[in-house]
């Protein structure tokens, strides 16, 4: 698909695989190409999970700053908008999706964990929002999506002091989901994604975005949205499908519909 960013597909589940040595640090081109990944995930119905992977060394240790060192405001102010966009086309995938992290994620390759469902981490792993000490902040979700995960106290220690988050700590404070010995990190999450192959995707489409959604709304606007979408699954195939197979005592065959 792309030089540095591509989809892999195999078994039901898409890889979208970076690949830019040594560090995978995300410039303009690897951003865009993220973002056609997500957007091929996101509409291959052979489809049904999704990993983020940097391979078996890094995740993604932050943007290019040799690229950003001699951006203007007025340079920025155009790119910034693309940046975050093309992580948020991560987020919106409709589908389930994992970071397997190893090595770093640091600046915007923590911020593109972030935008992943689930976050499966090596044991010797660092997550980090480092942009302080570059006089800056982060600007591709970190200052959102991290204190809607571990609580506005955590994410101001972690962006304003910019220090590293081990494995452990990820853990202990919801930064991660899982931790393995970094040699595991790619088959755990695809332990963890495979359940969803060949289930149900317009329901499990529809309770990402009740979650997802219902966050971003005051819990009258959430339970509202949640039963607009709990409504409408009753016109697919799936429903009448999982319903019988109940009543039958029988493993439902989901095809999607």
């Amino acid at each position: 698909m792309g030089e540095f960013v591509n989809l892999e597909i195999a078994d039901g589940i898409g890889v979208i695989r970076l690949d830019r040595p040594p560090m995978n640090a995300l410039n303009a081109q690897v951003q865009e190409e993220l973002r056609a990944a997500a957007h091929a995930a996101t509409n291959d119905a052979d489809v049904y999970a999704v990993i983020v992977y940097g391979g078996p060394k890094v995740f993604a240790a932050g943007a290019d700053i040799k690229e950003m060192a001699d951006m203007t405001y007025a340079q920025m102010a155009v790119r910034a908008g693309a940046l975050s966009s093309a992580f948020d086309a991560v987020a919106r995938i409709p589908k389930p999706v994992v970071a397997a992290i190893t090595g770093y994620a640091l600046g915007g390759g923590c911020e593109l964990a972030l935008a992943c469902d689930w976050r499966v981490v090596g044991s010797d792993a660092k997550l980090g929002q480092p942009e302080i000490k570059l006089g800056i902040i982060p600007g591709a979700g970190g200052t959102q999506r991290l204190p809607r995960l571990v609580g506005p106290a955590r994410a101001k220690d972690i962006i304003l002091t910019g220090r590293m988050v081990d494995a452990a700590e990820a853990l202990a404070i919801g930064l991660a989901d899982r931790v393995v010995e970094p040699e595991k990190v790619f088959d755990e999450a695809l332990a963890l994604v495979s359940q969803y192959v060949r289930g149900p995707v317009q329901a499990i489409r529809a309770a990402k975005l009740a979650i997802d959604g219902g966050l971003d709304n005051d819990l009258a606007s959430g339970l509202a949205w949640e039963s607009q979408l709990f409504a409408g699954l009753f016109a697919t195939e799936d429903k009448t499908e999982g319903m019988t197979a109940f009543v039958e005592k029988r493993k439902p065959g989901f095809e999607g519909r």
